[in-house]
């Protein structure tokens, strides 16, 4: 058992380390991340939260110091970037994604704070779903411990202390109750008082002109207002003090807590003001109904002669306002709840029975009539006060930090295993691998072929890895197939190699001798690697893979919003949207995704002209992921003009892509303008057929009309034949695609892009079937058909 109350780290040492070890040579926590509730959130939780991590960041640095922050249901709160992930309370599955993605970003150490009303589940027990599932070292910040709690509530706070490296306690007594009620061994349990801002002796007179209260003597408490403060005590015990004190004003500084109001309004507020009018003392009773911030609750506090603390139950283990107001050097008068008995011992305050407005009325009469007592009170509660800055508090914080950092480097004590339960839809009739492992060697995909064999001459790109992780997740997603599921994880290792991390770019050509051709890929090539990481994040199912790709997608974000390039933008789209389908959590992501989102509509609401329903003067490659992109951000984002221009410039495409007798012929490969006369027919790439198929049917996922589904597969079926030449470019021998049209037919080549697109378009075709399954109708019009 520790009581850290100073910086000192030869004592935490001496203190920490087993008679029978070697001291650990201790090293403090690079990054650290805190899970708790954060303002603009208001309850007392959001406010320490806030401060401590302000606190840690003073020792370690701002931007390696993040917060998730928890919602509470039907709130939508603007946080500061200090805030990684916003994590709703009652979304349980988002636990469990907050822990897998503060994994893959290597957190040094996890500080959460415990409260039990602040998470989902019984008794808030979806929080043992995050910390079970952590493999850094976490401590837990325990604002509640209860002497008699129910079987529930027990199990939860075991729970949290048996996965925890520490528990943070801020009274000797919760220290004693965690041991004799919830067994925790003592070496997990630290004491560390709750932190208090630093500010100046004062006295009250020279600051109570600020509030209009010259010559008054101010009783004062501060808090969110709510049933059991207590506020009534105080109210009737001021009958008695005004007949001995007349120029008394009892202040209360706080809004009324959220909850309450939801719950009953201003109920709680009003009776108070009743009750003063009825006892004959409103014009003694002052209410500031607002949630004030740190500078100005410094203000009211300096104002203050005494502090009261009137909490009725006894059961209140820890009080930020109290630990305020000693801090401050105020003389406090409280009920005998367990943290004023310990913090106001020695002098530094006095206490009085619960609810006896009697004893109230002496104590502060008593004290307003002798300044001298009133003042070596203050003087105590202001000296013990130091040990509890801020400042501190953050310095035994990472401190205790370090220690459990060496507890776990050296072996002392075991990581929790996270569990990881896949998800293995199956289908019937999986495509084929076979050329992809032909194309496919230990560094990764080669780009070229000759004929059906390596074409080594080429090397690799990142482009064509980056679409293989797609094509290889999906086939184990949709098949359960372990070869997938091992190339997928060769094509995220060369990612994660391409990846330039001082850069934070990706680089894209490499030839065979495993030489990178370029310092900085292209913005396509990188904003494919986003999509990538992204759709693995959401879909793999190997923890490592996730947590890998997670990484990579989090330090390729930083270059997305320099790139202009209208097709580099829907990739990322793409793969901010299949991120967003494991997790919303992520603040960073959220606030890109929108953006981009947006700027995608606004190009897509000033079309060239009614005829050429396009942004740009030219068609060029990949022209579907744009629609595609808009469609799916729209869906997200619930904005449905969004999805309309998405819709509308697909639609557009579909019609320009086939003839009046049905054949689908494709942009080629040197674009098209709006002169028709000018566009050619060849070079025509599978990349685009393959485009139009997810994209047609990504719309018809979202609209549920048919045509979309037959449109899907009439673009498919342009690599079976429905094409200028009427020649099919798959070859069922081999796996493989044909690299494109040509004017003198197929291209027998079967590179890596090409095989990729046939796959891909194969597996949204057999996806759109499972789905019909589910309701029939289009199999029923295609068996009749």
């Amino acid at each position: 058992m520790i009581d850290v109350q100073r910086s000192d780290r030869s004592r935490i040492q001496e203190l920490l380390t087993p008679a029978s070890a070697e001291p650990l040579p201790l090293k403090r926590p690079q990054t650290v991340t805190l899970v708790g509730t954060y303002p603009p959130r208001q309850c007392g939780i959001a406010t320490f939260t806030q401060d401590l991590r302000n606190a840690i960041a003073a020792q370690i640095g701002a931007p390696q110091t993040r917060i998730v922050a928890l919602d509470d249901p039907n709130s939508s709160h603007e946080y500061d970037d200090a805030v990684e992930f916003r994590l709703p309370q009652q979304g349980r599955a988002g636990y469990r994604m907050a822990a897998d993605l503060l994994n893959a970003a290597h957190i040094d150490l996890a500080v959460v704070q415990h409260e039990y009303g602040i998470y989902g589940g019984a008794d808030g027990h979806y929080v043992l779903d995050l910390i079970s599932r952590l493999r850094m070292p976490v401590m837990t910040t325990l604002h509640t411990v209860l002497a008699r709690p129910s079987d529930g509530q027990r199990d939860v706070l075991t729970a949290i202390a048996s996965q925890s490296s520490r528990v943070v306690v801020m009274t000797n007594l919760a220290r004693k109750m965690l041991e004799d009620v919830y067994s925790v061994a003592p070496d997990k349990i630290v004491c560390i008082p709750h932190g208090i801002h630093d500010s100046p002796f004062v006295e009250p007179a020279e600051y109570a002109t600020q509030f209009g209260l010259d010559g008054r003597k101010v009783l004062m408490t501060f808090g969110l207002l709510g049933p059991g403060k207590g506020i009534e005590v105080v109210i009737r015990a001021l009958p008695a003090i005004v007949a001995q004190h007349p120029d008394v004003m009892y202040v209360f500084v706080g809004a009324t807590h959220p909850h309450v109001i939801r719950n009953e309004g201003q109920r709680y507020r009003n009776y108070l003001k009743q009750l003063a009018a009825e006892l004959g003392v409103a014009a003694h009773v002052q209410f500031h109904d607002k949630y004030v911030s740190v500078e100005e609750l410094g203000r009211y506090l300096a104002a203050a002669d005494i502090y009261v603390t009137p909490y009725p139950n006894p059961a209140q283990i820890t009080s930020g306002t109290l630990a305020y107001a000693v801090g401050a050097g105020k003389a406090v008068i409280s009920t005998p709840i367990w943290h004023a008995e310990e913090l106001l011992a020695e002098g530094r305050g006095v206490l009085f029975p619960f609810n006896d407005t009697n004893a109230l009325a002496d104590r502060v009469c008593e004290l307003l009539a002798d300044d001298q007592a009133r003042n070596e009170m203050r003087r105590k509660a202001y000296a013990h006060g130091r040990s509890m800055i801020w400042s501190a508090i953050g310095e035994s914080y990472v401190d205790t930090g370090a220690q459990v950092l060496a507890e776990r480097r050296f072996g002392r004590v075991q990581m929790n295993e996270p569990a990881f339960t896949p998800i293995t839809p199956s289908i019937d009739d999986e495509p084929s691998l076979d050329h992809l492992e032909r194309l496919t060697d230990d560094t990764g995909m080669l780009q070229h072929a000759v004929f059906a064999l390596p074409d080594r001459r080429h090397g690799y790109c990142t482009d064509d890895n980056a679409r293989a992780l797609i094509v290889a997740l999906t086939v184990d997603q949709q098949s359960s197939n372990l070869r997938a599921e091992r190339l997928a994880e060769r094509y995220l290792t060369f990612l994660e190699y391409a990846f330039d991390h001082d850069r934070k770019r990706f680089r894209n050509f490499m030839s065979y001798e495993r030489k990178w051709l370029e310092e900085v890929g292209s913005e396509d090539s990188h904003h494919r690697a986003v999509w990538a990481l992204g759709y693995t994040v959401s879909t793999a199912k190997i923890e490592g893979v996730r947590l890998m790709a997670y990484r990579l997608f989090k330090d390729a974000m930083s270059a997305v919003t320099g790139h202009g390039s209208p097709r580099s933008w829907s990739f990322s789209l793409l793969g901010m949207n299949a991120f967003r389908q494991s997790t919303r959590i992520d603040a960073a992501v959220n606030r890109l995704y929108a953006a981009t989102a947006n700027r995608m509509k606004a190009l897509f609401d000033k079309p060239i002209s009614d005829e050429w329903r396009w942004p740009e003067p030219v068609l060029t490659y990949d022209n579907a992921r744009l629609p595609q992109a808009l469609m799916l951000a729209g869906q997200d984002l619930e904005d449905a003009a969004m999805v309309s221009r998405g819709l509308e410039s697909l639609q557009w495409l579909a019609e320009l892509q086939t003839g009046r007798d049905g054949v689908v012929s494709l942009v080629s490969h040197e674009g098209w303008t709006a002169d028709a006369s000018r566009r050619a027919i060849f070079d025509q790439q599978p990349l685009e057929a393959a485009a139009m198929v997810e994209a047609c049917a990504t719309a018809y996922r979202i609209t549920h009309d048919a045509k979309w589904f037959d449109l899907a597969k009439h673009f498919h079926l342009w690599f079976l034949g429905n094409n200028a030449t009427g020649l099919p470019l798959r070859d069922s021998s081999t796996g493989g695609c044909a690299d494109g049209l040509q004017n003198g037919g197929v291209n027998f080549n079967q590179g890596a892009e090409s095989t990729l697109a046939l796959i891909s378009s194969s597996l949204t075709i057999r996806e759109l079937y499972r789905r019909a399954v589910e309701t029939s109708t289009v199999l029923e019009r295609d068996a009749v058909a």
